[in-house]
């Protein structure tokens, strides 16, 4: 068993409890945060002239070592060791000898894994930030692709008025540029530096803590050392941002397995993207969208059991916040799995736009627009809603949409119908009159697409200078 302590131990851990301590199954995820850390405190020691210089740089190339050796599979990150940060300070050690026993000076494993979890939290949301700019990337393509391909709109599922497939995926895009502004804010304000915070502290050592944070990027130090140490409400904020993430690619999921459904038709998913059934040779199942929409569970359960475990602790440093990074880590693969999975999903799909449009005729969706037609006769509103009312009862017992009505039909119902009544809920007619911004008229639609244009130019340029 390496450890990193056992001093004022007069005999061995039992190896049950060993085992149920240790971390070292999943906090080797963050070895190359771990190099990292420690290299910068190393420089910041020698910097303080807390070690020596030939010290400092036989740490350096020690840890270097490490690190190459493991990515290039010549050392094993083994359960021999405890968890991470002892599995480096005793290689470390191996390698260099009693310099490498320095490593440690002026750091407690609190304030180190403290920095760890930062360190690769924020490389992940880095990542995220990459995946949701290329699934933007891809709504965005299909909304400028779909500015005159007509569909229902719902409300309780139910065809309500006439929109595009552009406008509709819009609403989508909203979503995850919300989503990536999440992960942003949640990156500067976790981007504080708490390597120095020792055990709970600080420490006595002359640590020189801004240099500390500037050699790894962050904004600055923590300000205090118990909050450092015990501080996980970026990982809550991570958990929580990633639980709307995948809560908006569920309600994207579910859309597009009732569209895929016999009874819609409205898209048709890439074969690369569904599976068969073992027992029915007709079934092209979208298995992909189902297990989306089923690991949103998941995903909220990793954000419930972090806000449970970290619900009743006090300052400062627990062993329950060892619980945070297998939730974090599988909460995190989850949903970058997800969005990489759901962009190639939407990106080989095929719409079917007649059947489409075809629905959108038949479900009366034009009825909002032809009773806007009558008020713009001079019917007042409330008799106009009573009218077309009575129309589409009409049309059901006839099996006839609106516009298949002959004008006779029309005058039969209420004189004030003429024949421009055809032109007034024409699918084009209704949709290209909606020129609020934000509605899915084609002229206030490409407003829109232009400013998505500029927004993904400007996250483009941002990701370019960083």
């Amino acid at each position: 068993m390496a450890q990193l302590w056992g001093g004022r131990f007069t005999k061995e851990t039992d190896q049950l409890v060993y085992n149920f301590n240790a971390s070292i199954t999943f906090d080797q995820k963050f070895f190359k945060q771990d190099i990292k850390g420690s290299i910068a405190h190393a420089k910041m020691l020698g910097k303080q002239s807390i070690i020596s210089n030939d010290e400092m740089e036989s740490i350096i190339k020690g840890l270097q070592s490490i690190y190459s050796d493991v990515n290039e599979g010549k050392l094993e990150i083994t359960s021999k060791y405890e968890d991470i940060h002892s599995f480096v300070e005793a290689n470390l050690i191996d390698r260099i000898g009693d310099a490498g026993k320095k490593l440690h000076t002026g750091r407690s494993r609190n304030d180190q894994v403290a920095l760890d979890m930062r360190l690769y939290v924020r490389d992940e949301i880095s990542e995220i930030e990459e995946e949701l700019l290329l699934l933007i990337k891809e709504l965005h393509k299909i909304m400028k692709d779909n500015l005159y391909t007509f569909m229902p709109g719902f409300t309780h599922l139910q065809k309500a008025q006439p929109v595009t497939f552009a406008h509709h995926v819009g609403a989508y895009l909203e979503m995850f540029k919300r989503d990536l502004s999440r992960m942003q804010d949640i990156y500067s304000r976790m981007n504080y530096c708490p390597l120095g915070a020792g055990a709970l502290a600080g420490t006595t050592y002359p640590l020189d803590r801004e240099y500390t944070a500037s050699l790894l990027d962050f904004n600055g130090p923590t300000l205090n050392s118990m909050d450092s140490v015990s501080d996980r409400d970026y990982v809550i904020e991570l958990l929580s941002a990633l639980s709307t993430i995948q809560m908006h690619l569920s309600r994207f999921s579910e859309e597009i397995i009732i569209w895929n459904s016999n009874e819609y038709q409205f898209v048709e998913l890439d074969d690369a993207y569904s599976t068969g059934s073992s027992i029915m040779p007709q079934k092209k199942n979208p298995d992909i969208a189902e297990l989306v929409r089923g690991k949103c569970g998941r995903v909220y359960g990793a954000l419930t059991s972090m806000l449970t475990t970290m619900k009743g602790i006090p300052l400062a440093y627990n062993k329950d916040m060892q619980e945070d990074k297998e939730l974090t880590f599988d909460a995190i693969d989850t949903v970058k799995g997800c969005i990489m999975l759901f962009r190639g999903m939407i990106s080989t799909m095929k719409l079917n736009k007649e059947t489409m449009e075809r629905s959108a005729m038949n479900g009366f969706t034009n009825a909002t627009d032809a009773a806007d037609y009558l008020v713009k006769k001079g019917v007042p509103f409330r008799d106009a809603h009573g009218i077309i009312g009575r129309l589409v009862l009409y049309c059901i017992d006839k099996d006839k949409s609106i516009d298949q009505l002959s004008l006779e039909e029309l005058k039969e119902i209420d004189p004030t119908f003429e024949n421009d009544i055809y032109d007034a809920i024409s699918l084009k007619t209704c949709v290209d009159k909606r020129i609020t911004l934000g509605a899915p008229g084609p002229s206030v639609m490409q407003q829109v697409i232009d400013k998505n244009e500029a927004y993904i130019a400007s996250l483009t340029l941002d990701k370019a200078n960083y």
